[in-house]
């Protein structure tokens, strides 16, 4: 399993998606949401089903994510793109 700072790798946030809200490897599909989704008993599986382009690490990213700022880390690995 990647460690924590190569999860953190997977989320970026540009200014032009999701007014700037994480989102995963540059995809339209935000942290916000696979969290609320897992928050609501939606298991990993079915979200990797319902959302094909994501990846496992990427489920494992968006914990690695709320961990981090709940924990107060830098997040000094989430790029920010341009437009």
């Amino acid at each position: 399993m990647p460690a924590n700072h190569e999860l953190l790798a997977r989320i970026t946030a540009r200014p032009d998606v999701f007014g700037g809200k994480p989102i995963i490897r540059d995809m339209r599909i935000s942290v916000e949401m696979i969290l609320s989704l897992m928050t609501q008993g939606v298991s990993s599986e079915a979200i990797l089903d319902d959302y094909p382009d994501l990846e496992p690490d990427d489920i494992r990213a968006c914990t690695a994510y709320a961990h981090a700022v709940i924990s107060g880390d830098t997040l000094a690995a989430v790029s920010v793109g341009e437009p």
